[in-house]
């Protein structure tokens, strides 16, 4: 099983400080957000390789940042740099995912998240879920209010967790169970976003994927514990930066 970061957008939401250093290595209370994730992953069991898709900016900055803690991680980490320099030339999160499989001639089980995630909690049990499963998973998380669940998208599951309804962006959702840019791929489902890309469908937000997904083969989702932060403003990155710094402590 290999887990892939998707970390090359080119944000602007949280310039100047992305202006020279890539997102996903800003550093949260001294440690930064991608070797946080990586953390939480632990030794989730059968995980045997890490890949970092980067964009060609930022590509020197993750290969040394491997350089430096490569021996504290419990499996190999390549960078991916996946050619884009500008907002223009991106292919979009699920573009990169696909490159990344066709280049790499990936065959394996595959976690993906995004590099701007933040866990309190370990996610080795979500591995043992993954394996377990054995069928494509999302993980979803209660922000607790319905105007919150707006900016990310609305999730209904039956008794037994799988999706039954997945709304990207819902202009009046009904839930505050929200899909969050973690997602387990077992092999079988690879073709399936192939296809889902060679069809012209979007290959931006990787929740467009889910949502093509889900009725045409069962979806399961996986609780996410703890606390959750998307590290997509200057106000989540300070509030998280307080949390983890209390948390820390």
């Amino acid at each position: 099983m290999k887990l892939i970061i998707l970390a090359a957008d080119h944000t602007s939401e949280l310039h100047p400080l992305t202006l020279t250093q890539p997102k996903s290595l800003l550093p949260v209370a001294g440690v930064p957000i991608l070797e946080r994730m990586l953390n939480t992953f632990g030794t989730t069991a059968g995980l045997n390789e890490t890949l970092v898709v980067a964009n060609q900016k930022f590509s020197d900055q993750f290969e040394n940042w491997v350089e430096r803690s490569a021996k504290e991680t419990p499996c190999r980490i390549t960078v991916f740099n996946n050619g884009s320099s500008t907002r223009e030339e991106s292919r979009g999160a699920l573009g990169d995912l696909g490159l990344v499989i066709r280049r790499n001639e990936i065959a394996d089980d595959l976690i993906v998240v995004a590099g701007d995630n933040l866990f309190s909690h370990p996610l080795e049990s979500f591995g043992v879920f993954c394996q377990e499963t054995q069928e494509p998973i999302l993980g979803v998380y209660d922000v607790g209010r319905l105007e919150s669940a707006k900016n990310y998208s609305e999730v209904h599951t039956d008794m037994e967790g799988q999706i039954t309804s997945f709304l990207e962006k819902p202009p009046a959702p009904e839930t505050t169970l929200i899909g969050v840019a973690l997602y387990f791929f077992p092999r079988k489902t690879l073709p399936q976003i192939k296809h889902y890309l060679a069809a012209g469908n979007d290959p931006g937000k990787p929740g467009r994927l889910i949502q093509w997904l889900y009725p045409r083969m069962p979806v399961y989702t996986w609780a996410i514990p703890g606390i959750w932060y998307d590290v997509g403003s200057r106000e989540t990155l300070e509030e998280a930066n307080r949390f983890f710094d209390e948390f820390r402590n």
